[in-house]
C-alpha cells in the first residue's frame, strides 16, 4: 500500500491566493434544525411536519450536528500543514446548507482581496451530490451576486481539486482507521481473525448512480475500487485475508424510488443469518464523523448488530489523520501546477485513473434523462 508524504518544504500554489474548504454544513442548535433541513430539501415541497420527523436524528444529539466542529478541525489541520510547507495561503470555510454559507465565504474571500481560489470539497467521490451540486451552488451564488458571466467568468475565479477517493493519502488514512477498528474489535471481545469488514457509504438514487458514470466509473464502482485497496492492505497488515462487502445508509425519498442497496441494517441481518458473529464497520464514504455516521452507524447500525448477536465496532473516518491532510495539500499543489499549464503526474492508487479537475460536459448530473440546466463551475460546460 503506497504511502503519502509531504512535498518540498516550500511549494508554489500560484495562481491561487486562497483555498475554499467547501462543505455541506449542519445545525448548531435545536432551533436551527428545521431551517437547515429546509435548505437541504429546497424545491422538493417537503412540509415542515416531515422535516420535524427527520430532525429527530439531530434532536437526539442536542440539535447540533458534529460536522461544523469537524470542518473547523480540518481547516486548522490544513492551515498547519500548509504553513509547515512554507506556503502562504489562507483557508476560508463555507457550506452549501448552513452558516457560513457559500455567499459568506465569497464575502470573506473578497475582503482579503482574493482573485483566484481553489475549492476543496469535503466529499471524496464523484456524483451529483458530492461534486456537481457544489459547483452548481458556486455558480448560483455568484449569479445572485451579479458576478457570473455567460462564459463562466466571475469576480473571483474558482477552480476545484479533483475527486480524491483514489488518492494515496485518502486510502492510506482509511487503511489505518480500519486496522485500528480490528484492534478495537478484539478489545471488545470479538474475534478479529474471522470478522467481516463492511464498508458503508451514503446511498443515492439509482438514477444518480447511472448519471455519475459519464466519462468515468460510477459512484458505487469508485467505492468498490477503494474498498478492494483498503481490504487488501488491511489483510496484509493483519496477516490473514479479510472478507468485505459494501453497504449503504441514509437513504431518503419515496419508497417507490430505487436507491443503492443493501442498506447496512439489512446487510447485517443477512450476515447474521449466514453465521457471521463479528463485524467491523468502515464509513469509507465519509471524511468525518458527521450525522450520517453518528446516527446511522454509531446509533442505529450498532444497535442492529447487538440485537442480532453480532459483536461490532465502527472504524474511524479519515478526519484529520496525517496521511489524509498531507494528501489534500499534495492535491492542492497538483491542481496549482495544472492551472499553470505544467505536466503533472497525478497520484492515484488502484485500478481507476485520476478524475478530471475540470469536469467534462454533462458530468455528474442528477439523472441522465433530465439535464440540470443549472450552470456548474469548474467544468467544460462553463469553458473554465
Amino acid at each position: 500500500m503506497p504511502s503519502t508524504s509531504p512535498q518540498a518544504a516550500v511549494s508554489d500554489v500560484a495562481p491561487y491566493d486562497a483555498l475554499l474548504l467547501y462543505s455541506f454544513g449542519g445545525p448548531d442548535k435545536p432551533e436551527d434544525v428545521v431551517p437547515f433541513l429546509r435548505n437541504v430539501t429546497a424545491g422538493k415541497g417537503i412540509p415542515d411536519s416531515r422535516l420535524e420527523e427527520v430532525g429527530e436524528h439531530y434532536y437526539g444529539f442536542g440539535g447540533k450536528s458534529p460536522i461544523n466542529e469537524q470542518n473547523l478541525a480540518l481547516k486548522a489541520a490544513l492551515e498547519a500543514e500548509i504553513a509547515a510547507r512554507g506556503i502562504d495561503l489562507p483557508v476560508v470555510w463555507g457550506n452549501r446548507n448552513w452558516a457560513p454559507y457559500t455567499n459568506d465565504a465569497i464575502d470573506e474571500l473578497e475582503a482579503m482581496g482574493a482573485r483566484r481560489a481553489v475549492a476543496l470539497v469535503t466529499s471524496a467521490y464523484s456524483s451529483y451530490s458530492g461534486c456537481r451540486q457544489y459547483r452548481e451552488d458556486l455558480a448560483l451564488t455568484l449569479d445572485k451576486r451579479g458576478q457570473l458571466g455567460p462564459d463562466g467568468s466571475t469576480g473571483i475565479q474558482f477552480d476545484k481539486v479533483r475527486s480524491y477517493f483514489n488518492h494515496p493519502g485518502f486510502v492510506r488514512a482509511n487503511v489505518d482507521a480500519v486496522v485500528e477498528g480490528f484492534a478495537n474489535l478484539a478489545e471488545a471481545g470479538g474475534d478479529a481473525a474471522k470478522a467481516r469488514l463492511v464498508f458503508v457509504t451514503h446511498s443515492i438514487p439509482d438514477t444518480m448512480e447511472a448519471a455519475s458514470g459519464v466519462g468515468h466509473a460510477t459512484y458505487s464502482d469508485q467505492h468498490r475500487s477503494v474498498a478492494r485497496l483498503v481490504a487488501a492492505a488491511v489483510s496484509e497488515s493483519l496477516g490473514h485475508d479479510v472478507g468485505w462487502d459494501l453497504a449503504f445508509c441514509s437513504r431518503s425519498g419515496p419508497p417507490s424510488q430505487p436507491w443503492l442497496e443493501p442498506d447496512v441494517n439489512d446487510h447485517l441481518a443477512a450476515l447474521a443469518a449466514d453465521g457471521t458473529t463479528d463485524v467491523v464497520l468502515s464509513p469509507i464514504g465519509f471524511v468525518s464523523d458527521h450525522m450520517e455516521v453518528a446516527y446511522d452507524l454509531d446509533t442505529e447500525a450498532l444497535a442492529t448488530a447487538k440485537e442480532l448477536g453480532i459483536t461490532a465496532v465502527r472504524a474511524g473516518t479519515v478526519g484529520t489523520r496525517a496521511p489524509f491532510v498531507q494528501g489534500l495539500v499534495d492535491l492542492l499543489l497538483e491542481r496549482a501546477a495544472l492551472a499553470r499549464g505544467e505536466s503533472v503526474a497525478e497520484a492515484t492508487v488502484g485500478d481507476l485513473p485520476a478524475f478530471p479537475s475540470v469536469t467534462p460536459p454533462g458530468c455528474c448530473l442528477r439523472r441522465h434523462e433530465e439535464p440540470s440546466g443549472i450552470p456548474a463551475l469548474c467544468s467544460e460546460d462553463m469553458h473554465q
